[in-house]
C-alpha cells in the first residue's frame, strides 16, 4: 500500500463525510488529489498572467461527477493561497447573468458577500505599514495614511463607474476615521448592491448611484483593481452551474445571458479587464446544445468552437474550453487507495483491503451496464466510501460477499494486476 501524509482528523472527517455525501469538501483536497495535471497547469498559467496585471476566461466542461467542482475547489485554494481574492456563485432560476427580476444583481451580491471585511484589513493595513515605516507625529500619520487611500480611490476613477467606486472608498475611510458605524454599515451595503433606489443612495451617501443588473459587471472589474490596489495579487471568479442558463424556457432571455458572457469574453481577449479572471463550469449539453446551449449564441460559438487538429487525444489547454475527460482506471485505484488510508487512519484502525480487492472493487463499478459512458468518480468514490463503513462496520464480512460473488471479467482498458506505477501518484480529480 502507498504511504500516504498524516491527515488531521479533522480535514479526515470534513474529506470522508463530504464525498460520501457526493459533494466536493473545500478543505484537504491536496491529500486525495489524483489527475488533472496538464488542466491544472494550463489555469495557474492563467493565474500567473493575471497576477501580472493580464485576464483570463476558461469554461470548465465535464459531465455531472466527473470532477468539475472539484478542479474549480482546488484552483480557488490555490489562488487564495498565491494571494487571490476568490469569489464564487453557483448559478440558478434566481441568479443568472442578466434577467428581468434582478437575477444578474442577485449573482453579483453572491459573489460580493464576503468582500466586506476587505476595506477594514486594507485600512489597518496601511496604517501598520506607515507605522512600521517611521515615528511620525499623530498628525502627520493620518496625513501619510489618507493620502495612500486617496491614491488608491483616484486611482480608480478613470474605470467605468470608478468615480463612484472611488467616492464610497472615501466615504468609508470617514466614517472609519470618525468611528461612525452607521454609515460604514451603508458604504458596505452600496458596495454590496444592497441599495434599492439611486434616491436612498444619494440620501445616505451623498452617491447618486447604485449597483444594479446593467452595471454590476463593470463593478466586478473595478473590484478588481481596487483589490490590486488594497495589496492583493487579483480576483479570480469562479461560476459554477451554467447549466441553469441552458435550462431558461425563454429565447430572448437565454440570448440576454449569452450577450453578458460574450462581454466578458471580449473585454479578457482585448484588454478591456485586467488582474481578474473567470472559470465557468458547466457540462457539454450546455455549452454545445446548438438549440439552447452557449453554441446557440452564434457571436460565441464562433469564438469558442475548436480548430480542425483538436481531439479527445490531442487537446490545446490554451483554448477557451477545457474539456475534462473520465479518469482512467489507474487513477481511480490511486484514489480509492488515498481514500482507504484516510478512513482507517480517521477511524484508528488498519484495513485489510488488499491491491486484488481494490481492483475486484474497481471491476465490480466498471463492468456495470453502461459504465463506460455514465460512470463517474463521483458515484465510484460514493460506493467506495459506503464499502469501507460496511466493511469496517461489519468486520466479519468480506468483500466478495458485500460486493456478490459474481465472476466479472475486466472492463476494456481496467486496472491490472500490475503495480500502479509512480506517474499515477499526484494525478487529481
Amino acid at each position: 500500500m502507498s504511504v500516504v501524509n498524516q491527515v488531521p482528523n479533522r480535514i479526515a472527517n470534513i474529506l470522508i463525510n463530504a464525498l460520501k455525501g457526493g459533494v466536493v469538501p473545500r478543505v484537504g483536497l491536496e491529500y486525495i488529489t489524483v489527475g488533472r495535471n496538464q488542466e491544472i497547469a494550463a489555469i495557474l498559467h492563467d493565474i500567473e498572467m493575471i497576477e501580472e496585471g493580464s485576464a483570463s476566461f476558461r469554461f470548465i466542461v465535464g459531465k455531472y461527477g466527473s470532477g468539475k467542482s472539484f478542479l474549480l475547489q482546488t484552483i480557488r485554494n490555490y489562488a487564495t493561497a498565491k494571494g487571490f481574492v476568490v469569489v464564487d456563485a453557483d448559478l440558478s432560476p434566481e441568479r443568472r447573468f442578466a434577467g428581468t427580476k434582478g437575477q444578474g444583481l442577485a449573482t453579483y451580491k453572491e459573489l460580493i458577500q464576503n468582500l466586506s471585511t476587505i476595506l477594514e484589513k486594507w485600512i489597518s493595513g496601511i496604517q501598520a505599514n506607515v507605522k512600521a515605516q517611521s515615528a511620525v507625529s499623530e498628525e502627520e500619520f493620518e496625513d501619510q495614511v489618507e493620502r495612500q487611500i486617496y491614491a488608491v480611490a483616484g486611482s480608480l476613477e478613470g474605470m467605468v463607474n470608478g468615480f463612484e467606486f472611488a467616492k464610497a472608498v472615501v466615504t468609508y475611510w470617514k466614517a472609519y476615521k470618525q468611528d461612525d458605524t452607521a454609515l460604514k454599515s451603508n458604504v458596505l451595503r452600496w458596495f454590496r448592491g444592497e441599495y434599492p433606489t439611486r434616491k436612498e443612495a444619494k440620501e445616505d451617501l451623498g452617491i447618486n448611484f447604485i449597483v444594479n443588473d446593467e452595471t454590476w459587471y463593470d463593478f466586478l472589474k473595478i473590484f478588481a483593481a481596487f483589490l490590486v490596489g488594497a495589496g492583493y495579487k487579483g480576483m479570480l471568479v469562479v461560476i459554477d452551474e451554467l447549466v441553469n442558463i441552458f435550462k431558461i424556457p425563454n429565447s430572448i432571455t437565454r440570448a440576454n445571458n449569452y450577450e453578458k458572457i460574450l462581454t466578458m469574453y471580449n473585454d479578457v481577449l482585448q484588454g478591456k479587464a485586467s488582474h481578474i479572471g473567470f472559470l465557468m463550469g458547466g457540462t457539454p449539453q450546455c455549452i454545445e446544445d446548438k438549440y439552447k446551449g452557449v453554441f446557440s449564441y452564434e457571436a460565441l460559438r464562433s469564438r469558442l468552437a475548436e480548430g480542425h487538429f483538436a481531439t479527445a487525444d490531442v487537446k490545446d489547454l490554451s483554448a477557451p474550453i477545457i474539456r475534462l475527460q473520465m479518469l482512467s482506471q489507474e487513477e481511480m485505484y490511486v484514489l480509492v487507495e488515498k481514500l482507504m488510508n484516510i478512513h482507517a487512519q480517521l477511524y484508528n484502525y488498519s484495513s485489510t483491503l488488499s491491491h486484488d480487492e481494490l481492483v475486484y472493487f474497481l471491476t465490480v463499478e466498471y463492468n456495470r451496464v453502461g459504465a463506460q459512458t455514465h460512470i463517474t468518480p463521483r458515484e465510484i468514490i460514493r460506493d467506495f466510501i459506503e464499502l469501507i463503513n460496511i466493511l469496517h462496520q461489519n468486520p466479519q464480512k468480506s468483500v466478495s460477499e458485500i460486493l456478490g460473488d459474481n465472476s466479472f471479467e475486466m472492463a476494456k482498458g481496467g486496472v491490472s494486476d500490475e503495480v500502479i506505477h509512480s506517474e499515477f501518484q499526484e494525478f487529481e480529480v
